[in-house]
């Protein structure tokens, strides 16, 4: 699949056009999965600006604004201290970059869990400014009710279960979780909860293998993995850390780029030509008419 690019002769920058596709939808998303099966797994991976969501579109189903913008973008120690103006702006920015996957964009740590009807504000505030699709919130059985509640009004709700990073502190870190039989079974019920709440897809994350695959094989709506199973219904990955932008990534990352050290061989470069004066050269000079 290409992409259609018109340039802006202002800026230089590439645009999007709408003309080769038609923007998916979510309940063509959660179609995929039948009767209990995905043929075609479901791609997905976060994106955060305008140009990062352009060079990722055409290949995936679904692009994810995650709150995980915090640490990419912002440096944070976690997503806690992500705001809704953030989650906004950043949503807008990815929903002017595509136009072929769904966009879904994260809810904030602090923004929802206080009652369904401040979810439900929050909620319709990211879908008017943004665009979007949809949005995602983290919980299970305790976050059924709201994912009814905005379910019944319009809202789109993917859910998140297993590793969920906004509950970090009381969760004691981010290692994987249902490692004994007690976790196993609750986080299996929590995917089933919000299942029959109403969510129209689920992200399971950093949980031991038959987890996943239970909830794969036991639920009706797509299940999207990450640190979870290559039996999911479908993938998502930081993008940042599957091309290699950062020198640490977690366990469960295939770093499919270096891309770090392509920035850093190309900086090199520049600030060495800067320093012997080869930069700029003829090509990068205007000259005065004759």
């Amino acid at each position: 699949m290409s992409s259609t690019f018109t340039l802006d002769s202002a800026t230089s920058r590439a645009n999007p056009v709408s003309a080769p596709l038609k923007r998916l939808t979510v309940p063509a998303i959660r179609a995929r999965k039948n009767a209990g099966a995905t043929a075609e797994p479901l791609v997905m991976l976060t994106a955060y600006t305008v140009r990062m969501a352009q060079l990722l579109d055409p290949h995936c189903d679904i692009l994810l604004v995650g709150d995980s913008l915090g640490q990419v973008i912002y440096g944070l120690p976690s997503t806690l201290p992500v705001t809704l103006d953030m989650m906004c702006a950043h949503g807008a920015a990815v929903v002017r970059g595509s136009w072929h996957s769904v966009v879904i964009v994260d809810m904030p740590f602090g923004s929802y869990e206080g009652s369904p009807e401040q979810a439900f504000a929050s909620a319709s505030r990211v879908m008017a400014e943004t665009g979007c699709a949809g949005v995602k919130l983290e919980g299970g059985t305790a976050m059924a009710p709201t994912i009814e509640f905005l379910s019944k009004r319009g809202i789109p709700v993917m859910a998140h279960v297993g590793l969920t990073p906004q509950a970090v502190n009381q969760l004691g870190g981010y290692a994987a979780r249902g490692r004994t039989q007690e976790e196993h079974a609750r986080i299996l019920d929590d995917a089933k909860a919000v299942a029959a709440a109403g969510a129209f897809g689920v992200v399971v994350e950093g949980v031991v293998e038959t987890i996943a695959d239970a909830a794969t094989a036991e639920l009706d709506i797509p299940v999207i993995g990450i640190g979870a199973s290559a039996k999911c219904d479908g993938q998502v990955l930081v993008a940042e850390d599957m091309l290699g932008l950062f020198e640490r990534t977690p366990r469960f990352v295939k770093r499919y780029a270096d891309m770090a050290g392509f920035v850093e061989d190309a900086v090199k470069a520049y600030a060495d030509e800067v320093k012997s004066r080869a930069f700029p050269g003829e090509a990068q000079v205007y000259k005065p008419k004759p």
